[in-house]
């Protein structure tokens, strides 16, 4: 089948059937929203439903779609700036969703999107890109410090894991983005799934003619399980430069504790973004990573990465031809992989020729075929 004939196939299937998409949050373009996107290229006459929807913050291609935002949002107008606060919550306004209404849901998920209500008759899907990792294996890294709210989180834990193994019993079809990911569905919820790689935007992300700058980078939420204090320390260590694309609440503290040679550039753009990638010696991943499409969009742009070998960018870099590995989750390690870099060491065709096997084309065939002959099984 062919990847036009595939996608062809599936859109004549969903024609006269209610479709419902289910997203975490829409409040940014990071990894799970770009994938959203080809969902909703597949899906174009879709329901979307969504905790909390600032159109502002994503793509036209989202905001062409019918997104309907949960009523929590409205009762409680702190969600839109304390959302993860409110994870306790979450299970119950995802819950409110009438999707049971529909044909086929598609669930879009690293949170509760997968626990909305299942079809009466039809299909549940879910696209998987972490089960909850608030309160299964990150869950030390969520926690702040802070007594009362530490506390609050530690109450709900069990609570959470539960409801989320429980929930997962209820999908007909799961898939992952990574092999890593499938583990971890099969370890927390005893539920196997297909892998479907997602894609890099390899029209936009582009090698540049000029050579690389001085200076290492990091693009990632400033959050407690990314682990971006380890690139910080490292590039003190190793004495080299080192940029910063992205925000979250660990931006004061990792300013804070940064040596002059770190620049914090906040989320930017995307051609600044680019050019980020474009200039950059390589990319830095510290912590472990579900999937990293970082590591792609760096690829895509001929740089290398060097990486904590865990996680799903070890099924997307190829070591020592497009990136390498680090093996203590320590500053020390990564450092020591800084000071030893040289860029003769990569080639910045072999990079690209790389990042080109995760085409937009590919995951859109590869997702419509997925949908398309698990909702046929279940007519």
């Amino acid at each position: 089948m062919t990847n036009g004939a595939s996608i062809e196939q599936l859109q004549d299937f969903a024609c006269g059937r209610r479709v419902a998409l289910v997203h975490d949050w829409l409040n940014g373009m990071r990894g799970g929203e770009k994938v959203l996107e080809h969902v909703c290229e597949l899906l174009p006459d879709a329901d979307v439903y969504t905790l909390l929807y600032e159109p502002g913050k994503v793509s036209r291609t989202i905001r062409r779609m019918n997104v309907i935002e949960s009523r929590w949002a409205d009762r409680l107008p702190a969600l839109r700036r304390h959302y993860r606060k409110a994870l306790p919550m979450m299970p119950r306004a995802v819950g409110e969703f009438p999707t049971a209404d529909y044909d086929l849901v598609v669930a879009t998920s690293h949170c509760v999107a997968k626990g909305a209500p299942p079809p009466r008759r039809g299909t549940m899907m879910a696209y998987v890109f972490t089960p909850m990792r608030y309160v299964w294996d990150h869950f030390e890294d969520y926690l702040s410090g802070k007594a009362i709210q530490d506390t609050a989180l530690k109450l709900f834990r069990g609570r959470l894991q539960r409801w989320d193994a429980a929930t997962a019993q209820s999908i007909d079809a799961i898939a992952a983005d990574s092999a890593h990911i499938a583990r971890k569905i099969e370890r927390f919820w005893d539920r196997r799934a297909s892998v479907i790689y997602p894609s890099v935007d390899l029209e936009f992300f582009v090698p540049s003619e000029d050579p690389p700058g001085d200076y290492f980078l990091v693009v990632s939420a400033l959050v407690p399980y990314k682990h971006v204090e380890r690139a910080v320390e490292a590039a003190r260590l190793a004495d080299v430069k080192l940029v910063v694309v992205g925000d979250g609440p660990e931006r004061e503290a990792l300013q804070a504790s940064a040596h002059e040679g770190v620049d914090f550039r906040g989320w930017v753009p995307q051609e600044d973004l680019r050019d980020a990638y474009q200039h950059c010696r390589a990319l830095l991943y510290p912590g472990v990573e579900d999937y990293g499409i970082a590591a792609l969009e760096a690829q895509a742009c001929g740089r290398p990465v060097l990486a904590l070998r865990a996680g799903g960018v070890t099924e997307t870099v190829v070591e020592d031809k497009t990136g390498r590995f680090f093996e203590g989750e320590d500053a020390e390690s990564l450092a020591e992989l800084l000071t030893g870099f040289q860029e003769e060491d990569y080639s910045q065709s072999e990079a690209r020729m790389h990042a080109c096997k995760f085409s937009p084309a590919n995951f859109r065939h590869e997702l419509a075929q997925w949908i398309l002959q698990e909702a046929q099984l279940r007519c």
